[in-house]
């Protein structure tokens, strides 16, 4: 039996070990975001592309990511966690392992898209985070932060032994070596997710909602504007997370710096994850969605001044402490905002306009790259649509604050 459904206590001691095991699927399973982008400047030359072309691959995994998040998560909440997590990692495996056979670029494309994001990364990722919302209510903040931040630990632990791999032993052994080992780990450790929490919505105080005193409009418009703000947030974050390998070998800084850089930028986000989640069961998940975004966008505008090896590592560290909160804030406010049962649907929702906003992100710094053949104006659009978000977030908190000063 794939599912057990049984009445726990939440914040208990399983709920804690439940997030441990999420958080390591999160880790492994979050290879197939990040491979590609260590990978750029290995691809641009093996199928002799541009630059955009060469960043392709990185939009089309995020698009099949973001369609998949939404499959991923329907299959979660009718047959648990558990199938999903099954079959991504299966399809992981086979997805690295076609990767590493292809002859031309939209073989590795399809690859990457179809099996590797649409169909694998997708189900260690929304599926988690919105299964781990129900098991904790005093540290859900901590919680979420927790397993969003498996991502980020993937970004930190596989760029540098991707980076080695390929230096050794070529791309193509390393990405079959990736797929035998996602197939291994990921599919026994789902099994350990078995149980479902018997969740009611009307004894969770953070659900149990008044809408007309809660909602700042109707729930319908405040999906939308969550979705765009998440769009906005994660195009301003995909500048220095896609580009910065790619960035350093035109300083040339190398590929081994781009990749620390990259490992050291998502390491600090881990942090910021984490911190997050303390700030947002103290001050909501507005709050800190409106502290993330806008120390985002001041770590944008330190790139523009400063391009110099120590100090790229410097902004690429405060880049990460800033910008940790963001994603994980969302599936916050989904949860303060609407009721519990309906948080599965919502939360893959915006957490799947984060992942197209990576991927258009991604596509659209090449893109200015390639016409510029400077970052410089990238930053800048990434600095426009960071504006963008904080408006929303600002016009959420104050939506909050003239709600409170309705009469009942």
């Amino acid at each position: 039996m794939l599912a057990e459904t049984q009445a726990i206590p939440l914040d208990g001691a399983y709920a804690w070990r439940r997030l441990g095991i999420a958080l390591l699927l999160s880790t492994i399973g979050g290879i197939g975001m990040w491979s590609v982008i260590v990978a750029l400047p290995v691809i641009q030359v093996e199928f002799g592309v541009d630059r955009s072309d060469a960043a392709f691959p990185y939009t089309a995994t995020m698009l099949g990511f973001a369609v998949g998040n939404m499959i991923m998560g329907r299959l979660s909440d009718r047959f648990g966690v558990v199938v999903p997590i099954v079959i991504g990692g299966v399809m992981l495996g086979a997805g690295y392992i076609v990767a590493a056979q292809a002859t031309e670029m939209w073989h590795f494309v399809a690859a990457q898209a179809l099996m590797i994001g649409m169909l694998g990364s997708s189900a260690t990722f929304g599926p988690l985070v919105a299964d781990t919302s129900h098991w904790f209510h005093r540290r859900r903040g901590v919680a979420v932060a927790v397993v969003a931040s498996g991502n980020y630990l993937a970004g930190t632990v596989w760029p540098p032994i991707l980076q080695y791999g390929m230096e050794t032993i070529g791309w193509r052994q390393t990405h079959i070596l990736v797929g035998i080992g996602c197939v291994v780990t990921l599919v026994p450790l789902a099994f350990l997710l078995r149980r479902r929490v018997r969740f009611d919505d009307s004894t969770d105080p953070a659900t149990a909602v008044d809408d007309a005193r809660a909602l700042p409009v109707s729930k319908n418009t405040l999906q939308g504007m969550l979705i765009i703000a998440g769009f906005a947030c994660c195009v301003a974050m995909s500048m220095p997370q896609v580009h910065m390998v790619a960035y350093c070998v035109d300083l040339n800084y190398g590929m081994a710096r781009g990749a620390e850089m990259l490992a050291l930028m998502l390491g600090c986000g881990v942090a910021s994850r984490l911190a997050a989640g303390f700030i947002s069961d103290s001050i909501g998940g507005v709050g800190t969605l409106i502290l993330s975004s806008f120390l985002q966008c001041l770590a944008l505008l330190f790139y523009l001044p400063f391009d110099g090896l120590t100090s790229l590592y410097v902004v690429s560290a405060f880049f990460g402490l800033a910008q940790g909160g963001l994603v994980p804030s969302y599936a916050i406010i989904v949860r303060e905002y609407f009721p519990a049962r309906e948080a599965g649907t919502r939360v893959s929702l915006v957490l799947t306009a984060t992942v197209v906003g990576m991927s258009f992100g991604g596509w659209i710094s090449g893109e200015i790259y390639d016409m510029t053949q400077s970052y410089q104006a990238a930053f800048l659009n990434g600095i426009a649509f960071n504006l963008v978000n904080m408006s929303i977030a600002f016009w959420l908190l104050m939506g909050r604050r003239r709600n409170r000063r309705v009469p009942v």
